[in-house]
C-alpha cells in the first residue's frame, strides 16, 4: 500500500486527462518523506488508478454537475504528520489538476484518506522486489 483509487463521472474525460494526474499522484505518494527523511510509503506498492462510474447521479440532477472522488487507502504506522502532510501535497495536485476544469463547470471533489488494518493480505506479485535495496 498505498493505493488510491479515483472514481469519477464519465463526462470529465472530455476535460481531464486521468493517466496524467494519475502519475502526477504516483509520484506524490512514491517521493512523500517523513520527518527524518525516509520514505513514508514503498516505491512498489504505490498503485493509483482511475475509472469512470458507468452509473451515477449527482445532486439533484438539474445541472450538469460532474464528480471526482479520490480515496486513498493505507496501512496503520504512519504519524499523523506524514499522513497530514501526504493529504495536503494530493489536494494540491487534485485542486492543480482541476482547477481549469472548476473555472468552466460545476464538479464535487472529495479527497480522503482511510487507514486500516486488514482482515486478509495476500500479496502475491513480485513488484516489491524491484525496489527492494540489496
Amino acid at each position: 500500500m498505498p493505493h488510491l483509487v479515483i472514481q469519477y463521472t464519465p463526462d470529465l474525460e472530455r476535460e481531464c486527462d486521468f493517466d496524467a494526474l494519475c502519475r502526477r499522484l504516483a509520484d506524490t505518494l512514491v517521493t512523500a518523506a517523513d520527518d527524518a527523511g525516509k520514505p513514508v510509503f514503498p516505491t512498489g506498492g504505490v498503485r493509483v488508478l482511475a475509472m469512470p462510474a458507468a452509473h451515477h447521479a449527482v445532486a439533484d440532477g438539474q445541472h450538469a454537475a460532474a464528480f471526482a472522488y479520490l480515496n486513498l487507502r493505507i496501512a496503520p504506522g504512519r504519524s499523523a504528520a506524514a499522513r497530514q502532510r501526504v493529504g495536503e501535497a494530493l489536494a494540491e495536485v487534485v485542486r492543480a489538476h482541476f482547477e481549469p476544469v472548476l473555472k468552466r463547470r460545476h464538479v464535487g471533489i472529495t479527497l480522503q484518506i482511510d487507514e486500516g488494518v486488514p482482515v486478509f493480505d495476500a500479496r502475491l506479485g513480485n513488484l516489491h522486489a524491484l525496489y527492494k535495496k540489496d
